[in-house]
């Protein structure tokens, strides 16, 4: 369009003039007139070319190439090194000595909010390293259990802390550092006064501090370096002008960081004076006996993050060693669905196929992996169209998994046939054009249906694909990233997937988020270079848009594994999915189980989760028991209340649901949530749910807490004695040989060798008495002002005014006086409901209320000084909660010594 105008203007001036070198009639003149016509043509040729070429290549995106290579060595391919990745041998972190420690950190910080010590927090929970934080202070945390170190590494936010430590403190640790041969980290944090040549107290080092550097160098000998890769210089200024620099004055310690003042000139070292400053030092120990890793700065600059890494795994023995293997699956998402314009080309589809080639010679086994949505295929232009069958053509060179047929959000769906049928439709694309279908790997578009889960998906996954893998950015939440995690439902699995910043927006490299400054910084050392580092498995989401147009994807990938392989011994390989997931899995077993979040506690989730569900339908409080202590009851008299409405009862296990406690936890939420009606208003009713078994649950809590943070907790408590005796009567009843063929004595005194039946119902009587143990883990998670604890003993003498305080308690309305609604049964021996319409009470079942044969005084007086430390610790507890010590509590302790 542009060069047309401009030659119509050419031509009609060209015109005019030759006319008028046409019509002079004197030679000169006209002479004259031909030489500028000439020129005048020729110059506005020349703009109009020059304008035109200068326009059309400022619309046409040259896709960026990689330009940075590694400073130290020139490319690795993966099979040109005896280890068969092409990476040198590294340093290996073990000891042969018998060490007695927990894999554990213990993190000295300033304060909860300080800024280094979240961030020490955050690469410690990104790399699953176990740890504990401990405000610096007056005290020490327990360092020892029994004859074990209960930590392997301390870290100081602030090494001032640890050298101005009150001198028993200071002679604890350190007498436990080299009982236990434990190292510490420490940080020199910024000082507002500038010192020259200061002595740390107590040790032959000096610092420097406030200083500005630049070219920052590893030291190569060094054997803390095991992740890092020694033999690269990051040149130029490093951030801050606050860094502290080392001088040593004993052999103990070694350089393992070291870099120039910024006010060093080059040509001192043409005179042979090269003054590298120790900016990270490593103490080995023989001043001492301790060994340490000081730090000159806190991570202003990336560096310090892998060598952080490398000194816990140094000072551990290896013990916190991360592994050096990262598998890597890169997805292209949205194939044949990018609007017109966006989509690939015959030339993208050969630099994608070029990328992995070049890829695969330092990656092992690389390959993208394309998901599909057949509907959108060949709606592009004539030229992208020619990029699809270019895909397909080369369809056996990548590896492929489904999308939805119409790219559509599977909760949508609540008719699973519909939802087979958007599947199947991919299906019977897939087969016509030759595309595998045999990966088991699918993806949901617009991170629908896996997390929150739409049960229908799983299942039409299952029936259709036959999918064993999926993987989502949602789990548990979309951020902080570092947290994302893994699961497994109805034997799919879940892993997690990694955003990197190329979403179907993100196409040219000048319209990138932030700008290209900040892509460049994700890459060399920022969010997207330590995913690599901090996460074995990486599943990378990206779109078909990046791959045309500006190519960024390619750029971005290649430029990144470039980096890991430059300053990392990291070695990357790619494995199919289920392969990946396998491996993922076999890392982290204890991920397997799901954790269930609220959904509508998160927006995002909430987007993505069906519209026929609603969190009116959990539950507003639990009674959590536990058993034996008359939560029947108690759930018998909640029942009554007009505005209280239990759950449905189970087929299995009557009024109780069981759901955060046992196998049905793994149903699924979808599951939990039939148990209870949908709320016509969601102000007039209190769900409840009543499960006894739930009080001495190891996970139930957290369990609860993830899907019911805001709910009220009831439990109920009576002596453990008497509870511990009413359990074995209550299995008597129920047949149960091992208490039919055994006393109450030969059960609780039970030795740990004893037969499996005898263990087991012994720990069933036993165990739950423990209350202190038991509260203390609700406590964890709920508040002391979201539990009520209940006298058993009250609630059977009195329940009209147990209910006034539950009531209370739940602040719910309207009140219930159940002074009109309980009645004491002389027959029964409690209090039951009065029915209404014949003026009598309605009790509950045979089985409550029994009464027993007397206890034993023998095992009586066992269990009393069995439960007596117990008792103790529930009586500081309720005396720090400022609850009452019920009567049976004094009763018991009186006569427990």
């Amino acid at each position: 369009m542009v060069v047309e105008v401009i030659f119509r203007k050419v031509k009609r001036f060209g015109s005019s003039v030759v006319q008028k070198c046409c019509i002079s009639h004197r030679p000169a003149i006209r002479k004259l007139w031909y030489s500028a016509c000439a020129l005048s043509i020729l110059s506005l040729v020349i703009c109009a070319y020059y304008i035109t070429n200068v326009q059309l290549n400022s619309m046409i995106k040259v896709p960026k190439e990689l330009t940075f290579r590694c400073k130290s060595s020139a490319d690795r391919p993966f099979d040109n090194l005896r280890n068969g990745f092409g990476f040198p041998p590294t340093n290996v972190h073990a000891s042969n000595a018998r060490l007695r420690l927990d894999a554990k950190v213990l993190v000295f910080v300033e304060t909860q909010y300080s800024h280094l010590g979240r961030q020490i927090s955050e690469i410690l929970e990104a790399s699953r390293i176990k740890f504990k934080l401990e405000i610096a202070g007056k005290s020490l945390p327990l360092l020892t259990n029994l004859d074990k170190g209960k930590f392997a590494v301390l870290v100081f936010e602030n090494f001032e802390k640890y050298l101005h430590m009150n001198k028993w403190n200071r002679e604890l640790l350190d007498k436990y550092c080299r009982e236990y041969n434990v190292g510490i980290i420490g940080f020199m944090k910024a000082q507002e006064e500038t010192y020259v040549g200061a002595q740390l107290k107590g040790f032959p080092l000096y610092v420097h501090t406030n200083m500005a550097v630049r070219d920052y160098h590893l030291n190569g000998d060094s054997t803390v370096l095991r992740l890092t890769r020694a033999g690269e210089v990051f040149y130029g200024n490093i951030p801050g002008s606050d860094w502290t620099v080392f001088q040593p004055n004993h052999s103990t310690y070694e350089a393992l960081a070291s870099a120039r003042s910024q006010t060093y000139h080059s040509s001192l070292a043409n005179k042979g004076i090269d003054p590298l400053l120790t900016t990270v030092v490593h103490d080995h120990g023989n001043y001492d006996g301790i060994s340490r890793v000081l730090f000159g700065n806190g991570f202003q600059l990336w560096i310090h993050r892998l060598l952080f890494l490398d000194a816990i795994s140094f000072l551990s023995h290896g013990k916190l060693s991360l592994p050096l293997q990262r598998f890597i699956l890169i997805d292209i998402d949205d194939i044949f669905v990018g609007e017109k314009s966006t989509r690939m080309k015959p030339a993208d589809v050969m630099a994608l196929l070029n990328a992995q080639a070049r890829i695969k010679r330092t990656v092992p086994g690389f390959r993208f992996n394309l998901g599909f949505s057949g509907k959108f295929y060949h709606k592009g232009t004539s030229e992208e169209n020619t990029g699809d069958d270019m895909l397909i053509e080369h369809a056996d060179e990548f590896w492929w998994f489904c999308h939805m047929w119409s790219h559509s959000q599977p909760h949508l769906f609540e008719n699973i046939t519909a939802l087979e049928m958007e599947m199947k439709l991919n299906r019977e694309f897939a087969k016509k054009h030759g595309i595998p279908l045999d990966s088991g790997y699918s993806v949901a578009p617009h991170h629908s249906g896996v997390y929150p889960v739409h049960e229908p998906l799983y299942e039409a996954w299952k029936r259709v694909w036959n999918v064993r893998v999926t993987s989502t950015e949602e789990y548990p939440h979309l951020r902080p990233a570092r947290l994302r995690r893994g699961f497994i439902h109805r034997n799919i699995m879940v892993l997690p997937r990694q955003t990197c910043g190329l979403y179907t927006h993100t196409i040219f490299l000048d319209k990138y988020p932030g700008g290209p400054e900040k892509l460049e910084l994700s890459i060399k050392g920022g969010e997207l270079f330590h995913l690599f580092v901090y996460n074995p498995v990486n599943i990378f989401m990206t779109h078909l848009s990046n791959y045309g147009n500006d190519r960024l994807a390619l750029y971005t990938f290649e430029s990144v594994i470039k980096f890991v392989q430059c300053w990392t011994n990291l070695q990357l390989i790619t494995l199919p999915p289920l392969q990946l997931a396998d491996k993922y899995f076999q890392t982290y077993p204890e991920e397997s189980d799901p954790v269930w979040m609220n959904p509508c506690n998160d927006k995002r989730h909430r987007a993505i989760w069906s519209a026929a569900k609603s969190c009116e339908q959990l539950p507003k409080f639990l009674v959590i028991g536990p058993q034996k202590t008359g939560t029947t009851a108690l759930y018998t008299f909640l029942s009554m209340h007009p505005a209280i409405v239990s759950n449905y009862p189970s087929p299995e296990t009557f009024e109780e649901v069981q759901f955060f406690n046992g196998r049905n936890y793994y149903k699924g939420l979808d599951w939990y949530m039939n148990f209870f009606p949908v709320p016509k208003n969601s102000t007039d009713k209190y769900l409840f749910e009543k499960s006894a078994t739930y009080f001495d649950g190891d996970l139930v809590p957290m369990r609860a807490h993830a899907l019911l943070p805001a709910a009220k907790i009831i439990t109920i408590l009576i002596s453990p004695i008497k509870r511990a005796y009413s359990w074995y009567q209550h299995m008597r009843g129920h047949k149960d040989p091992a208490a039919l063929n055994y006393s109450f004595q030969e059960i609780v005194t039970t030795g740990d060798r004893g037969h499996k039946a005898l263990r087991e119902l012994r720990n069933r009587c036993l165990m739950p008495g423990m209350y202190a143990q038991h509260l203390d883990r609700w406590l964890s998670y709920y508040s002391p002002q979201q539990l009520l604890i209940i006298d058993g003993e009250e609630l059977k003498s009195d329940p009209v005014a147990v209910m006034s305080k539950v009531q209370q308690f739940l602040k719910i309305k309207p009140f219930l006086n159940y002074k009109d609604h309980l009645r004491y049964d002389p027959r029964k021996g409690f209090f039951c409901q009065v029915s209404q319409e014949r003026n009598n009470t309605k009790c509950l079942g045979r089985s409550k209320g029994r009464l027993y044969p007397p206890m034993d005084p023998q095992t009586e007086k066992f269990l009393k000084a069995f439960y007596l430390p117990h008792n103790i610790a529930l009586s500081k507890l309720l005396t720090k909660l400022r609850q009452p010590i019920p009567f049976w509590l004094e009763k018991d302790l009186s006569h427990g010594s």
